[in-house]
């Protein structure tokens, strides 16, 4: 973080809405979108970033929310507005999203103008005091806002978002922060290496004195999406086939033994009705989100693929222990052994990858331990010893069983020198909120205030004012 363009006077607090006026934090992933108030515990507004599509009379109308985007509506598509790299592409309907983050949980939403609301007979008096409402009714009128963005946003896609912030929500004060930097402000370290394994993406990101070093910052698409297409392979390919049948398809079910086949009765739409098939995309995503979170583990010590100390497989040893039972919706259910291993082992051991003619194998390179080896060589020698012993690992995907003692036995056998220390917070809600909670410490803090960029500040530089600021 930078000082402010003059530094040698902190800004009035008018300027930025002053400390009685709590900030606002959000933090958009391509997953879920948080959003609260700075200075809590956690985000109040946890919504998916996914949003429905319905045709209407006056063309496709949006829906946002959790359950917007999980009923079976006719005709539903499922879209985002954010890329499987975490940039924005389509950047109304982003805003529309955040906006219904903020409203729907955070502030009260705004009067309608009475001019047309359909109360009022006689207009004529309201005209000369309604100029200008349009432009003071907007939903951050009185709240700085804190946001949280990738390590590899464009210059373009920053400005953006200053510009959505003090013209389309009015905001008095804005700050853009790396996700990677709060991931480590919320670990309580100003220099650590930040693992952030995510839905969409597996980021690297060095952190030095509270600043992202962006020559060493990087990210892979082995993430929990990845382990998902993984999981849809070993299913298909199984002898027989696992059935993966989303709830909204399913009538009624009857119980059967380990291994049965299903017997369900299963639900129908009418002709021109069926829910897109990304709609079914997303629900078998929840089955699988649920599967991971439950079964899936990561192997160690040593590599699947490997030997272990008597000489033989630790394939074979993985065999030999405790399988766990999963039920599908529809009835369907089995212990899950050496497979709920297999799927994330490509994670550290391309050679384990399942691949087929649209789930590309990854390359050797984007693993996570050849991942953080590019990463460190970028920095400085002197400091890769300091940050090693800082490893924050963060992301609702990491929260998968063995994943520290893994990555920590992968990390020291490539660095046998430094001491490696993992930091990884126990608390489902710190793990998946990091950035987040992050951000609320930031903007919590009784100093952060001369940080702010303020809409005076805003109106006299133009947008590119954040690039020079906001580090």
């Amino acid at each position: 973080m930078t000082a402010t363009l003059n530094n040698t006077t902190a800004p009035n607090t008018a300027d930025y809405g002053g400390d009685e006026i709590s900030a606002l934090v959000l933090d958009p992933g391509y997953s879920v979108t948080r959003a609260g108030f700075a200075g809590e515990d956690v985000p109040k507004s946890v919504i998916p970033s996914f949003y429905g599509i319905v045709p209407s009379l006056n063309g496709p109308k949006h829906l946002y929310g959790e359950n917007a985007v999980h009923t079976p509506l006719p005709n539903i598509e499922i879209g985002n507005p954010v890329s499987q790299n975490g940039v924005v592409e389509d950047w109304d309907t982003a805003t529309q999203l955040w906006e219904y983050a903020i409203t729907s949980r955070l502030t009260n939403t705004k009067p309608s103008n009475p001019l047309t609301n359909g109360l009022n007979d006689k207009t004529d008096d309201l005209k000369q005091e309604m100029d200008g409402v349009e432009t003071q009714e907007r939903p951050l009128d009185e709240n700085p806002l804190l946001m949280s963005e990738t390590g590899w946003n464009t210059g373009k896609g920053r400005e953006k978002l200053i510009e959505i912030a003090m013209e389309n929500w009015g905001s008095p004060a804005f700050w853009l922060a790396r996700s990677g930097v709060l991931s480590a402000f919320s670990a309580g370290k100003a220099s650590a290496l930040v693992i952030d394994v995510g839905a969409a993406s597996t980021s690297i990101t060095p952190v030095h004195d509270g600043l992202m070093l962006k020559k060493g910052t990087l990210r892979c698409p082995l993430a929990g999406n990845y382990i998902s297409d993984q999981l849809r392979l070993i299913f298909s390919t199984s002898q027989p086939s696992v059935p993966l049948t989303p709830h909204y398809l399913i009538n009624s079910k009857t119980p059967v033994d380990a291994g049965a086949p299903a017997q369900a009765s299963y639900r129908t739409f009418p002709t021109g009705t069926e829910p897109n098939p990304s709609f079914r995309a997303l629900q078998e995503e929840r089955i699988l989100t649920e599967f991971k979170e439950s079964v899936v583990a990561v192997w160690s010590p040593g590599r699947l693929g490997g030997h272990n100390q008597h000489g033989g497989t630790n394939l074979d040893s993985a065999r030999t222990q405790n399988a766990r039972p999963f039920e599908m919706p529809d009835g369907y259910n089995q212990l899950f052994g050496v497979e709920r291993y297999r799927a994330t082992e490509s994670l550290f051991d391309v050679k384990m990858a399942l691949s087929d003619a649209s789930h590309h194998a990854p390359t050797p390179n984007q693993t996570l331990p050849q991942m953080i080896a590019q990463s460190l060589s970028q920095i400085d020698v002197d400091i890769r010893p300091h940050l090693l012993s800082n490893v924050v690992v963060v992301g609702g995907s990491s929260l998968i069983y063995g994943f520290n003692e893994r990555l920590k036995q992968e990390l020291e056998a490539m660095y046998p020198g430094p001491r490696v220390r993992i930091f990884s917070p126990g608390s489902v809600v710190e793990r998946k909120f990091s950035s987040w909670i992050g951000g609320s410490i930031l903007a919590s803090l009784g100093t952060f205030h001369q940080m702010w960029i303020s809409k005076k500040e805003y109106d006299e530089h133009g947008p590119g004012i954040v690039e020079k600021r906001c580090k």
